[in-house]
C-alpha cells in the first residue's frame, strides 16, 4: 500500500514540474497549423460541392409527406454540416495565418498578472 502512495506522490511531483516549463509556440508551428487548416478547408469545400451535386441529381420523391420531410431535413443537415466544417477550418486557417505573420514581426504578448 505504501508503494502505491509513493507512486502517486511521484506522479504529482512530475506533473507540477512539467506545468512550470511551458514551451511557447514558434512561427513554424503557426505556419504548419495554417497550412493544415487551409488544406482541410479546401477538402471540406470539395466535399460540400459534391454533396450538393449528389443531392441535386439524386432527388427522391416519396409518396408520404412525412418521409419527404425527413429526407429534406436530412439533406439540409448533411449539406449544412459540410459547409460548417468548410468555414470553420477556413477561419482557423485565417487566424493562424494572422498569428504567424504577427510572430514574424516580433509581436509578443505581455502577461500582466
Amino acid at each position: 500500500m505504501s508503494d502505491l502512495k509513493k507512486d502517486v506522490s511521484e506522479l504529482g511531483e512530475n506533473k507540477n514540474s512539467d506545468s512550470k516549463t511551458i514551451e511557447e509556440k514558434g512561427p513554424l508551428s503557426f505556419f504548419s497549423g495554417a497550412i493544415t487548416s487551409a488544406l482541410l478547408a479546401w477538402l471540406c469545400f470539395v466535399l460540400s460541392e459534391r454533396m450538393v451535386i449528389y443531392f441535386t441529381i439524386h432527388s427522391v420523391n416519396y409518396s408520404s409527406p412525412i418521409a419527404q420531410s425527413v429526407a429534406s431535413g436530412f439533406k439540409t443537415l448533411v449539406i449544412g454540416i459540410c459547409f460548417l466544417a468548410t468555414f470553420t477550418f477556413g477561419f482557423i486557417g485565417l487566424g493562424l495565418t494572422l498569428v504567424f505573420i504577427r510572430s514574424l514581426l516580433g509581436g509578443k504578448i505581455n502577461d500582466s498578472e
